[in-house]
């Protein structure tokens, strides 16, 4: 089994379903997780509740979304791997620092504590700038892996990066073996 947790960056969602749907018909049992704020905010990228219908149509599972629900990820679930996809800039620093306020976040830490990978695919107007410091605690930090990454604007918004969300699946199985899918960072993304 592998925790699939959603964080809100709205605009990105698509493409992490697009993931998703591609691991399901891969084989994958996936467990889903969607932040609190995932759950109940609507955008101009989609409402909560086709969100939540489309990962649950998706995983056949209900969506874990608060953290009482999510603490037992660790000791009850146990999943081979965790993917954040995508991954807020907030909820990296959160990670970064040992702040457990969320259900992502506290399904990262209970996943952790098995010391199983946790795949990261970050999607932040932040990541060179007050980020970065938070990039490079987790790097180091052991089991955590990043989704390669590019920059997906360098005129409009020269400090984002965003994963690569078509090495994913790639990342996961590097990360099983302990690896982290190289390069790490790929440049500008094409349209």
């Amino acid at each position: 089994m592998i925790c699939f947790a959603m964080c809100g960056s709205f605009c990105t969602l698509s493409d992490s379903f697009n993931i998703l749907e591609k691991m399901i018909c891969d084989g994958y049992d996936i467990l889903p997780v969607m932040s609190e704020k995932t759950y109940v905010t609507d955008t101009r990228f989609g409402k909560a509740s086709e969100h939540i219908s489309r990962l649950e149509e998706i995983c056949k599972k209900p969506v874990i979304h608060t953290i009482p629900d999510a603490e037992p990820i660790g000791p009850k679930y146990r999943p081979e791997a965790m993917i954040i996809c995508p991954c807020t800039g907030n909820t990296l620093a959160k990670i970064a620092n040992g702040v457990t306020d969320s259900s992502v976040t506290m399904a990262a830490k209970a996943h952790l504590r098995n010391n199983n990978p946790l795949i990261i695919a970050l999607a932040t107007n932040d990541a060179l700038s007050a980020n970065l410091v938070n990039i490079g605690k987790l790097v180091n930090r052991k089991n955590i892996f990043f989704v390669p990454l590019v920059q997906d604007d360098i005129h409009k918004k020269p400090t984002s990066l965003i994963a690569k969300f078509d090495l994913v699946t790639e990342t996961l199985n590097k990360a099983l073996m302990g690896k982290q899918l190289m390069p790490l960072f790929l440049g500008e993304s094409k349209p």
